[in-house]
Formats: structure tokens, sequence, C-alpha cells
């Protein structure tokens, strides 16, 4: 058999070099059905059936794409190379390399044989047929008539199936119907002479054109899946509900705990709950507030609380369970910002505001930063020693470049040592940091976007440009799940 491709979801635009189609289960949607299976065993008052569970997991799917595509203006589909080392590689390409050797065997045999070759054209019409829009009903005809598999079968009984003309056929076609992308690959293709190698090539190919055809529908799709996407993922999600009555007991726990976490007053102990931390970057509602918190305000605190999710925690609410990973995304994000924000502060506290007016340094600041961040989960200390380092000399040699003074050795020492510190948790310059963009996010899901912008918090104008790019991101992504949460709770 042809070589097929692997498809998985993509955020980049980056090009496969081979494969062409096999549909294969996104990472993501995985995780998803994982942990909805994971939480349904638990409270679900009785055993699903086999046929209701491939249902349900088919059901989430369906669900977790068309969420995907609405919420994700990255969202497309893309090949997927295996690792060529490894044992699945090996094996994959053994068995296409012995199909093509095959089918070279065949046609060079006398008389040709063409019983593969009449199964690639076959597959080849149906690739072909499915790149036409619906209205090309006379180029449609054209196909089925010059590609009419009963008629090849026979012209290949008589021996006079001429698989070169035919290749030649299906390059003016594809040359045709692909993306102005694919013209150079179709172009290359009419230089090979070995019929063989012709149409492995030709397949290549048409798999690239068919996942170009496919990325085309769902952008196609997206406006009207973004009208109507709180409607289907309300009914979808109603569908599950009726099957499942208790798949939304995480929810209902976490929103609980969110509202509890509001009107408690606030623990003195530094190692309370992630949860708890989050409520208080806000005035507490039983302190400052004679009546309790809106459903809305409780909801809006949820959201951030999950920025700080344990990831062991298995009681995820349900109905944000597509967008785990993504939150998880931001929170990683949220860390890297309020490190940044904090070097910056503790830099300029030593420099002066004549350095930080100049944007250029500061993103050469901040491109340093970030580079050498990169492995700060994984060693803290180890990755601000090497930040204050480059940090300090940078802005040592840029006071001198001014004509300013330099830092003398103590200052120095005080700045790396100040920048080191910031490694640990509780770190005041952090803390104070992270409360604020906290505090800024919550402003975003109350006030809205453009009304936060226009109050953009001072300590934080040096990350404006990052942090109003994340903010967009978890302001669209929270009220779309905002609507569809009312929804369930309303069902």
């Amino acid at each position: 058999m042809p070589k097929m491709e692997k498809t998985v979801l993509q955020n980049d635009s980056n090009e496969a070099e081979n494969g062409t189609h096999k549909p294969e289960t996104p990472e993501q949607t995985q995780e998803n059905q994982s942990c909805l299976d994971d939480h349904s065993a638990a409270s679900r008052p009785e055993v699903l059936s086999v046929t209701d569970l491939i249902e349900t997991v088919n059901e989430i799917s369906k669900l977790s794409i068309a969420h995907e595509i609405v919420v994700n203006q990255d969202f497309h589909m893309e090949d997927s190379v295996l690792p060529p080392n490894s044992l699945e590689g090996r094996i994959m390409e053994t068995m296409y390399k012995a199909f093509w050797d095959h089918l070279k065997v065949q046609l060079s045999s006398t008389p040709a044989d063409f019983t593969s070759a009449l199964k690639l054209l076959k597959e080849v019409k149906e690739i072909l047929l499915s790149l036409l829009l619906p209205r090309q009903n006379s180029l449609r005809d054209e196909i089925e008539e010059a590609l009419d598999i009963d008629l090849l079968k026979q012209e290949a009984e008589h021996g006079a199936l001429d698989v070169p003309h035919l290749s030649n056929y299906i390059l003016k076609l594809m040359t045709l119907l692909c993306a102005p992308v694919r013209n150079e690959a179709v172009r290359k293709l009419k230089s090979i002479t070995d019929p063989v190698q012709l149409l492995r090539g030709i397949f290549h190919v048409l798999g690239l054109m068919k996942m170009d055809m496919v990325n085309y529908s769902i952008q196609s799709l997206r406006p009207y899946l973004k009208e109507h996407s709180i409607l289907y993922e309300r009914a979808k999600f109603q569908e599950l509900l009726n099957k499942q009555p208790n798949l939304l007991d995480c929810t209902i726990k976490w929103l609980t705990k969110t509202a509890l976490d509001l009107t408690t007053p606030p623990s003195s102990s530094p190692d309370s709950p992630s949860s708890s931390s989050m409520a208080r970057s806000s005035p507490n509602w039983a302190v400052d507030n004679p009546q309790l918190p809106s459903s809305t305000m409780v909801l809006y605190q949820g959201y951030l609380n999950l920025l700080l999710w344990d990831l062991d925690n298995k009681e995820f609410p349900e109905t944000l369970l597509m967008d785990r990973i993504r939150l998880r995304d931001m929170e990683s994000q949220l860390k890297q910002l309020a490190i940044l924000t904090s070097v910056l502060l503790v830099a300029r506290s030593f420099s002066g505001s004549a350095l930080f007016s100049s944007t250029e340094f500061v993103n050469k600041l901040k491109h340093i930063t970030k580079a050498l961040m990169e492995g700060f989960n994984s060693r803290p200390e180890e990755a601000m020693v090497s930040v204050s380092e480059q940090v300090s000399q940078k802005i040592h040699e840029r006071l001198k470049d001014m004509g300013l003074t330099a830092l003398s050795s103590e200052k120095k020492a005080s700045l790396k040592g100040q920048l080191q510190n910031i490694a640990k948790k509780e770190n005041c310059v952090r803390r104070i940091i992270d409360q604020r963009i906290h505090l800024f996010l919550k402003g975003c899901l109350v006030r809205g976007m453009q009304e936060s912008l226009l109050d953009f918090p001072v300590g934080l104008i040096l990350i404006k440009g990052e942090l109003t790019k994340l903010g967009w991101k978890f302001f669209n992504l929270m009220r779309h799940n905002q609507q569809r949460l009312t929804l369930s709770f309303e069902l």
C-alpha cells in the first residue's frame, strides 16, 4: 500500500517533509478524553456500555476539535513524520519501501502487471475528487470519465494501460487544483521519468494538497463556527450531561471553593494553598463588602485560580478540560513575565531612567533574560545567576558608552545579588509583580480589555506589549467559556 500520512494539530506553519494521509487523534483531545473518562469512572452511578463509551469519546473528540478551531486562531492540520530511528518509523518505512519495490517489479514484468497500479489510480482519483469544490461539476465529470477504473481495468487486461499518459493527465489536474505554494512541487514532478518514482511523488504532493484543502475548509468554517460555537458546544455538552448526570461535579467543587476563598478572611500563613493566594490578590470580600460576591465575580476569580492549578490535581473543572493545556501554557507565560518584569525593575533601580528610556536597550535586556530563562523551571538559581551576570554587564557597558558613572564593584555585586534572589518564590519584588499581573487580568474580565488597557498599571509598563497580547488571549478564552458555562448550569 502507498505511504499514507499521519495528521496532527499544529500551532505553527512548519511544513513536514514526508507522508500523505492517516488521521490521528490530537494529543490535546486525548488528554481531554482521558480526564473526562477518569472523572466519569469515579462519579457516574453505573458503568457505561462499550457502545456508549465509544459514542461519548467520539462526541468529546468532535467537541474538542470544534472548540479548538474557534479559540485557536493558529489551529491547522499538518503532516506528522515518525522519527527515522524509532521502531515504528523503521517498520513503516520498510513496509512502504516493500510496496513501491513490488510495484516496480510488477510494472517491469513481461507482460506488465497493473494490479497495484490500478489500486493507486483509484486512490488518486478519490483524492482528486475530494479536492474539488461543489460548483466544479464539469471537472468532476471529466475526472470520472478519464479515470474510469472499470475501463482502466479492461485496458490493463489487454496490456494497453498507458501509465505515463495517465500520470501526465493527473499532473495537469494537480497544477489546476493545487494552491500556489505547491506549484514548485508539482513542477518538479514533471521532470521525473521513472513511473514508480513519479507515482510515489504524486502521492506525496497529493497528500499535501489534501491537507491544504482541509486547512482551507477550517479557515472558511471558522467565522460560521464562531457565530454558532456556543450553541453547538452547549448542545454537545448537554448530550454528555444527559448520559452522565454527575459530569459537573468537579466544576461545582471548583466554584464552591472559589466562593469560600473569597468570603473567608485571608490566612496569615505564607504557605497557604495557591487558590487562596490568588484570591488574596484582590481585597477580601468578607472584609471590604457587606454583601456576598456575585456569581460572576466568583466565576472570574475561579478563572484566575486556574492559572495556578496544581498539575497533579485530577479534579479539574469539566467545562474547561478542553482548555487545560492552553491555561497551563498561559500560567507558564505569566510566570516568565513576572520574573522578566522583576529583573527589569531591579535593573532600572540601579541604573536610573536614562538607560531605560531607550526602547532598544530595554528590548536587548528582555531578549537576554528570556533566552537565559529557558532552563528556569528545572534550575532557577543557576538561570538567575546567568541572568544577573549578563544584565549587570550590559548595564555597566551602557553606562560607560553614555558617558555616565559606571557601576561600582559594590553596586554591581548588590545588583547581581538582588537579581539572583528573584529565583525565590518568596522574593518580594516578584510577589508584588505577580499580584499586579493577576489584578490586571481580573480587571480585564471585570471591566473589559479596552478599559483595562486605557488604565494600564504603571508598574507593568515595561511588559505592556507582552501582557496585552496574553491578556487578550485570556479574556477571549474566558468569555467564551463563561457563555458556555452559564448555559450548562441554566440547563
